[in-house]
């Protein structure tokens, strides 16, 4: 079987330059990727379950967590745990940083300074890497990425301590947002993402609105498995039934599982370095140049 001279012609013009998606894949896979999540709320509200639920894995030991019978801390301690997973090829490197002791107190003033100083920190540390000289190719990243805050599942509305600590935690996207919670969230002017940007499609956007309207999450965390119908799924069980972690008419935990992972995970990593850290250097860029050059009196 011969080629005719157009099919001749189409093989010799073939450039090649359309396998720079593959190639950017295998540097990317050999590298892996760096996801931080930070998450805040009262201890007992079963932070590290979820987390441990998300990402189908024990990730943290609950060795940490308070018995009942032991003092609550008196501070806000900042506990990174670091793992690396991987699925099908794809290996992540998850940096999860617990707050313990976030308002467990009677008094909880300023108990959110430890978290707001910790996320500085590590825009300040990548700066500072940023601006040596002999600065490392890849810089290791431990800005945080998401912040996963935990609200008590009371049936009352925002404490004054939840309201102060995502006003820190959004300093500088404040706008508004969404109904009974998300309707004081709105009042109180704190932006949450997924943000829409230029470059959004309009899936994207629409997928943004639905997250936005879902927001605040309810959820269920379950590292066990059960039986329902013959077949083991992760659940809590409880004297009216069994609650399905996976069935979204039992709860919304595959919505954020997909909106994490499935769906957002890059753009949580891409915001916070094109957005929250971008803020940041320049103003800390602004205030170093206003020291070394000041104005003249």
């Amino acid at each position: 079987m011969t080629s005719t001279p157009a099919e001749e012609i189409r093989a010799n013009s073939y450039v090649g330059f359309d396998t720079i998606t593959q190639q950017i894949e295998h540097k990317l896979l050999k590298r892996g990727f760096q996801f931080n999540v930070i998450v805040v709320g009262q201890t007992g509200l079963g932070k590290s379950t979820l987390i441990n639920t998300i990402f189908a894995s024990h990730l943290i030991d609950s060795k940490g967590r308070l018995e009942a019978d032991e003092p609550v801390r008196q501070t806000t301690e900042i506990h990174p745990v670091s793992h690396v997973i991987t699925e099908n090829g794809v290996k992540l490197r998850l940096n999860i940083v617990d707050t313990p002791g976030y308002g467990d107190q009677i008094n909880n003033e300023n108990c959110w300074d430890p978290i707001i100083k910790y996320i500085k920190d590590q825009h300040s540390a990548y700066l500072r890497k940023e601006l040596t000289a002999m600065r490392d190719r890849h810089i290791q990243d431990t800005r945080i990425h998401c912040c996963l805050f935990f609200i008590n599942p009371t049936g009352h509305s925002l404490r004054a301590i939840d309201i102060i600590v995502m006003k820190n935690l959004t300093l500088e996207e404040r706008d508004a947002f969404k109904q009974k919670v998300r309707a004081e969230l709105t009042y109180h002017n704190i932006r949450l993402y997924p943000f829409d940007t230029e470059e959004n499609d309009d899936e994207e956007i629409q997928l943004n609105e639905r997250i936005r309207n879902m927001i605040p999450f309810a959820v269920v965390g379950s590292e066990r498995e059960v039986i329902i119908d013959g077949k083991p799924v992760r659940g809590r069980k409880n004297r009216w039934g069994v609650v399905n972690v996976e069935d979204e008419t039992h709860c919304e935990f595959v919505y954020l599982r997909n909106f994490l992972t499935r769906t957002h995970l890059q753009d949580l990593i891409e915001t916070t370095a094109q957005i929250h850290y971008e803020a940041f250097r320049s103003k800390q860029l602004l205030a170093l140049k206003e020291q070394t050059n000041p104005r003249p009196q």
